[in-house]
């Protein structure tokens, strides 16, 4: 082009519209909590560009509906919240058998202090009641036998009805054979992208791929169930989760609870038990996770042999259950049905003995996981319960 009058270079001025003002977020601050959920501050500001500069403006210029969250979840770490106990009382009986209990509270064990007792409420507690004996009662005859023996006059026996119900249902007549229908079998497994039905539902299998994309609840729960003596490892495949608006993922289990979400595609969470709820809270309608799940047999022993582990939605329990060359532990049955739905449970027959003063120590006691609510039972009473939520703990005692 030597040969070629060059042009003149000259500059000219485009894009002569302000640009509309927007939201702008500093990063965010410390977390509120050294562990467990807390809050971070982020400075929220309204600006404009104007002629290549930011120009700092009055909030109510900037969109309202549009304005992130000056304060929003965070996760430090996970912490370790334990159950602490009082000392036990004295027996309540100065002779023969009676009670004694105990004050249970939660603790923070890094600062052994106390704390509120929702964050203990997915950790297992030990014993708050438990029978003992103040000796004979004069003129009262006792067989020679193992220690415990003066405590069970007959043998205790116990046969309950469990299932599955909708919130809300209730039965009238416990001598009916209706009390308690049987409800038609659902899918426990149900994964795919997007799809509605997922949310709500029990996962059974020992591997699978949960899609939580794309639900329309702001809310969405499922759980995952394995067998006692194994443990569930979850990786989060994909995640499109607005931190910022607050939005989150809650793991719980019987001995971890975690909360989080930023980086949780490079999150790996170990359930330690069999039991693993995940809880999806959304803002934006479309967002959500996709998670992949594994169970393996678990590094300790977190239950006792007499324990039993039900999924419903139906299903009978009949206590004592004798082990072979031990003493008799306190067992447990835990119930867990698919979030959406509810247990309920009816005494089809109970004979714990003469318990006309309820000092004996054969018991029965149901509690209810996700209020941490407990009722006992005695000698020959009939009942019938229903829970709050979809995890039930039963302990069958002496």
């Amino acid at each position: 082009c030597h040969s070629v009058a060059k042009p003149e270079s000259r500059t000219e001025v485009c894009n002569v519209h302000p640009c509309p003002p927007r939201w702008k977020v500093a990063p965010a601050g410390p977390c509120s909590s050294t562990c467990g959920p807390g809050l971070a501050v982020q400075q929220v500001t309204c600006v404009q560009m104007h002629q290549g500069q930011e120009v700092l403006l009055e909030d109510h210029l900037c969109p309202g509906l549009e304005k992130p969250l000056t304060s929003i979840p965070c996760v430090t770490r996970m912490c370790s919240y334990e159950w602490g106990f009082s000392e036990w009382t004295e027996c309540s009986t100065s002779c023969g058998n009676g009670v004694q209990t105990r004050q249970d509270f939660c603790i923070n064990p890094l600062t052994r202090k106390r704390v509120n007792p929702v964050f203990c409420r997915h950790f297992p507690k030990s014993l708050v009641l438990r029978g003992c004996s103040a000796g004979p009662c004069p003129g009262q005859a006792v067989e020679a036998g193992p220690r415990g023996a003066e405590l069970q006059a007959v043998t205790p026996a116990t046969r309950l009805a469990t299932a599955v119900t909708t919130k809300g249902a209730s039965y009238k007549g416990l001598d009916l054979p209706s009390a308690v229908p049987p409800l038609p079998q659902e899918p426990t497994e149900e994964a795919g992208g997007g799809e509605k039905g997922v949310c709500g539902k029990l996962f059974l299998n020992a591997t699978s791929v949960i899609n939580m994309t794309g639900v329309e609840s702001s809310d969405c729960t499922v759980t995952i169930g394995r067998p006692l003596g194994e443990e569930i490892t979850v990786s989060v495949l994909e995640s499109s989760l607005n931190c910022t608006a607050g939005e989150f993922l809650l793991f719980s289990g019987r001995i971890m609870w975690r909360k989080g979400c930023r980086k949780l595609p490079l999150s790996l969470i170990n359930s330690r038990t069999n039991i693993l709820v995940v809880k999806q809270w959304l803002l934006m309608p479309g967002n959500g996770v996709i998670l992949q799940y594994s169970s393996r047999v678990a590094t300790k022993k977190y239950y006792q042999d007499c324990d039993k582990q039900l999924f419903g939605p139906q299903g009978e329990i009949v206590y004592p259950v004798r082990l072979p060359d031990r003493r008799q532990e306190v067992c447990r049955t835990f119930i867990n049905v698919a979030p959406r739905h509810r247990v309920a449970i009816r005494a089809l027959y109970i004979d714990l003995g003469n318990d006309s003063n309820q000092t004996q120590s054969n018991y029965v006691l149901i509690r209810d996981v996700s209020t941490m609510k407990m009722m006992v039972f005695h000698g020959k009473q009939q009942f019938f319960w229903e829970s709050t939520g979809s995890q039930v703990e039963i302990e069958f005692h002496e």
